[in-house]
């Protein structure tokens, strides 16, 4: 299992805590909106229907069908909007989550991404003002465990959370942002799993 996919793991692992929390929201909205678009295709149906009675029996299956598309198209576009929202909710969860939980799990993620040479990492600003005492000697200690080095860069990064490991003028991104976009697809193909089957 690469550092990536380790990462991947602590994130899901710390989204699926949050998911409780939302599950039963999310599958209440799910409800409603999958009731809306089944009222909504009804009277697509209904309308179809009526219209098409004047028609030849060829001509109320393509009805129907449309009728049926729209139908799973809007109930497909209720689901992906719920899944957005609570993946957009785990990743504000992480975010703002309590400053010595937030840098325990850095620390996890560091020791996952570490390289074993030296270099430097970088924080948000955020960060930056809230670490941990004694947390820069941590950091040294998790890269040494390693076969590394890193030293707090002085400069913050442009990120909300997470951090930017730097060799030798080279950057790695290990932001939170783009942990979530590089693993959304199976994120959301999970949350489709859990939240409607």
């Amino acid at each position: 299992m690469t550092g990536l996919e380790k990462i991947v793991e602590q994130i899901l692992a710390e989204a699926n805590t949050q998911s409780d929390m939302i599950l039963e929201d999310a599958q209440k909205k799910a409800d409603q909106i999958i009731e809306d678009a089944k009222v909504e295709a009804d009277k697509i149906k209904a309308g179809s229907a009526e219209k098409v009675s004047h028609v030849k029996s060829d001509g109320m299956a393509r009805a129907k069908s449309s009728a049926d598309l729209k139908k799973r198209q809007t109930v497909l576009k209720a689901k992906q909007e719920i899944i957005n929202e609570v993946i957009g909710k785990a990743y504000n969860g992480m975010i703002d989550m309590e400053v010595d939980r937030y840098f325990h799990m850095m620390e996890r993620m560091i020791g996952n991404a570490v390289q074993p040479k030296s270099g430097q990492i970088s924080f948000s600003a955020k960060d930056m003002e809230r670490l941990p005492a004694g947390f820069a000697k941590r950091v040294s200690e998790i890269a040494k465990a390693h076969g590394g080095d890193l030293t707090l860069a002085d400069k913050a990064s442009d990120i909300d959370g997470g951090f930017i490991l730097i060799y030798g003028g080279i950057e790695e991104n290990c932001s939170l942002t783009a942990m979530f976009h590089a693993q959304k697809e199976e994120m959301a193909d999970k949350l489709n799993s859990l939240l409607f089957t």
